[in-house]
């Protein structure tokens, strides 16, 4: 696996290739002394070799053995990703390589040449222009399809993906919101999280949620144990374990597959033309106590008028409806009790003419500002706070609605990215700057479930994470921090003050690597969930040419500590998208085709598609590949 990169995301994606999927990487960085804006940091050269466990002046050019269980290392020096380096990093023999440079026309021109040395392999490419990504996908799979020296070869195997750090940061920085985890797997609008249960006591009954992933060790109940360590006697996690494993184990706790939903209040309606709209939002509450006093009354003066004249019920209303538009002539010689009831119904005329013209102005200031930005509404409770607007927070918010989750956002540019999404989205939206006193305050910040803090400035999201909490100690902060440090001495910081309330700070690069390192891997992968010091991966895998699955039940298939069918994807061949971890089009949060707990007896069919869990070596055996992780191993 090759990465090629000038950035923190570089960085975090061989990490994750060489600690979580234990692959082979090769980091291809511009030298230390590059120094331009665009390019790799101060001191970035030294955390690149501090993550290979080995400081260097010069390029590494021999493998490097990481730690146990993990993949060999190598970096490349280069002051670009041109045909030389792209050689030198192995390109012509690599199953994969990732291109995330902060400049877009660095990584198409680098994509052009990585198709032409070696048109077998996979390419994942960083791009914020998601209209030019599709583009260059179609050109480099058909490239890959016509140069392809061996017609028989996957598509699979030579698959362009095009990826932005921010569609794929927005589900985890959501689930954070929601379910104060990032460690989410993404499959066809389902947003899944593996939730760790403490052992039950006797007689107790636990919810199991959709399949048992795991048995953590035996030591993570002992508080002189060390949750997977290999010290004598300590049993680590057991991976897909089977039923008599969990009756076996019943002081063990567990790790259970759960989707990340929310319990809250739902999102109002966000178009006046939703016929589930209330009424409320077209006039105000006191103007709609005002017109039920002026029909109660015109009903209580018709009434009167019947009793005190004698006439037909029809005939008084009618006569009363006169007096009070003031069209009819005046009771002169007429009882006492009618003359009455007519200055009394001129009286309710002359007060129904002004709530007639506060009718008519509030109506037409209600539709005059379906095309501005709406403002929160008073009892708005239960709520997430987005702060910051730009292109993290509009995938957020993109996010969050599907869920169905009532948003309110603060942006201090009435130009930003995001307001114009929030305007078609008719999404509560306060304009200013965070750090002016009382602008929290009008977002409902004292009613809020959760405040996520996404501005480009640390130091904007730390402030209003602050301020937040000495409005809400209890609120639940997500901050977007770039600095390592810096954002573990704030996470450090705000736990102990507020051992109470749930506190993360998140990096995008941190949080976009797991996206593509499975992108990396293949479509098929949807993600990774590590348990203590293993991982369970996740993938869509078609049953046709798999022995271990075809014509077999759901039972049958399963195989303790290797992999375990998860759901059935019952859309048709036809219709089938090729990533079932790419976010849906069409906006709504409902799921997708997919079935989740499978009855056992199900036989699985060869054109049926299935998402399972299963470990590194079983999904290795499973696809008909050799483990990567074995010093000395020839790149595939």
């Amino acid at each position: 696996m090759i990465v090629s990169g000038d950035g923190a995301l570089a960085h975090r994606l061989a990490g994750e290739l060489r600690d979580v999927y234990g692959e082979r990487v090769v980091l291809l960085v511009p030298p230390e002394h590059q120094t331009r804006s665009d390019r790799l940091p101060a001191g970035g050269r030294a955390r690149a070799s501090a993550l290979f466990g080995r400081m260097s002046s010069v390029v590494l050019r021999t493998p490097v053995t990481g730690t146990e269980g993990a993949g060999e290392a190598r970096l490349v020096e280069a002051v670009e990703p041109n045909d030389t380096a792209l050689m030198e990093a192995g390109t012509e023999q690599a199953a994969a390589l990732a291109l995330v440079h902060s400049d877009d026309e660095t990584n198409i021109r680098a994509a052009l040449i990585a198709r032409r040395l070696n048109p077998r392999v996979r390419l994942v490419i960083r791009l914020y222009n998601r209209k030019l990504g599709q583009y260059l996908q179609e050109l480099l799979d058909q490239a890959a399809a016509l140069a392809a020296a061996d017609p028989a070869t996957p598509a699979s195997e030579a698959s362009t993906t095009v990826l932005s750090d921010a569609d794929t940061a927005a589900p985890a920085l959501a689930a954070t919101a929601i379910a104060g985890t990032s460690k989410v797997v993404h499959a066809d609008g389902v947003l899944l999280r593996a939730g760790q249960r403490p052992p039950p006591r006797p007689g107790e009954v636990t919810d199991p949620g959709l399949c048992t992933l795991a048995l953590l060790s035996s030591t993570t109940n002992d508080p002189a144990g060390a949750e997977g360590s290999d010290r004598s006697g300590a049993e680590g996690p057991r991976l897909l374990p089977d039923e008599r494993s969990m009756d076996d184990a019943d002081r063990r706790g567990r790790v259970v597959l759960e989707t990340v939903t929310y319990t809250g209040p739902p999102q109002q309606p966000g178009r006046l033309t939703d016929l589930r709209a209330p009424l409320g939002r077209l006039f105000s509450r006191r103007l709609r106590w005002s017109l039920a006093g002026i029909v109660a009354s015109v009903f209580a003066l018709a009434i009167a008028t019947w009793l005190t004249t004698g006439d037909d019920p029809l005939h008084a209303a009618y006569l009363t409806l006169l007096d009070i538009f003031a069209i009819d002539d005046p009771a002169i010689g007429q009882p006492v009790g009618r003359q009455v009831l007519q200055l009394l119904s001129g009286l309710t005329g002359l007060l129904l003419l002004p709530v007639l013209i506060a009718a008519v102005l509030e109506g037409l200031g209600t539709f005059r500002s379906a095309s501005s930005l709406p403002r929160p509404s008073r009892g708005l409770s239960g709520h997430v706070v987005l702060l910051g607007m730009g292109k993290v927070g509009a995938r957020v918010l993109v996010r969050l609605r599907e869920l169905d989750i009532p948003v309110v956002c603060v942006e201090a540019d009435p130009e930003a990215r995001g307001i114009a999404l929030a305007r078609r989205l008719r999404v509560p939206t306060v304009i200013g700057d965070v750090t002016q006193e009382g602008l929290l305050e009008s977002a409902r910040i004292h009613r809020a479930h959760a405040l996520l803090a996404l501005t480009s400035s640390d130091t904007t999201n730390l402030e209003a994470a602050l301020y937040a909490r000495s409005v809400k100690p209890d609120l639940r902060v997500v901050m977007r921090l770039y600095d390592d440090d810096f954002a573990t001495a704030v996470y450090r910081t705000l736990r102990a003050a507020h051992p109470q309330a749930l506190t993360r700070s998140r990096s995008v690069s941190h949080l976009a690597a797991p996206a593509f390192a499975g992108a990396m891997m293949g479509r098929q992968i949807l993600g990774a969930i590590p348990v203590e010091r293993k991982v369970l991966l996740f993938a869509a895998i078609d049953v046709a040419g798999h022995p271990q699955l075809e014509g077999r039940t759901v039972e049958e298939a399963f195989r303790e500590g290797a992999w375990r069918v998860l759901a059935l994807d019952t859309s048709s061949p036809a219709d089938r998208v090729p990533d079932l971890g790419a976010a849906r089009r069409g906006g709504g949060g409902a799921p997708g085709d997919l079935v989740w707990q499978l009855p056992p007896g199900y036989v699985l069919r060869p054109e049926d598609r299935v998402v399972l869990a299963a470990t590194r070596r079983g999904l290795a055996e499973l696809l008909g590949r050799r483990p990567a992780s074995r010093v000395g191993q020839r790149p595939r």
